[in-house]
């Protein structure tokens, strides 16, 4: 990912294994991503309470909120309800 990409956030969570996932659609993909706060523990305690953030290329985030539908993450795409 550029310096001056911009980018959306496609994901928020406190759950690693939704994280991994994620990261391995996108890697899969072939779409470009960071994680941010990951290391927000230290400052936790590591309670896990702190969410991370999944961020993607504007022009790729489409395409990702796609791969994550397909592999039935749709609950977790922001503005949904989890159940």
């Amino acid at each position: 990912m550029d310096e001056g990409s911009r980018v959306k956030e496609l994901l928020r969570t406190n759950n690693p294994v939704t994280i991994s996932f994620v990261e391995a659609l996108l890697r899969d993909g072939e779409i470009a991503h960071m994680v941010l706060d990951g290391n927000m523990s230290v400052l936790e305690g590591s309670l896990g309470i702190l969410p991370r953030r999944v961020l993607v290329e504007n022009e790729r985030y489409d395409q990702a909120l796609r791969l994550m539908r397909e592999a039935g993450l749709e609950g977790e795409l922001p503005g949904r309800e989890k159940d």
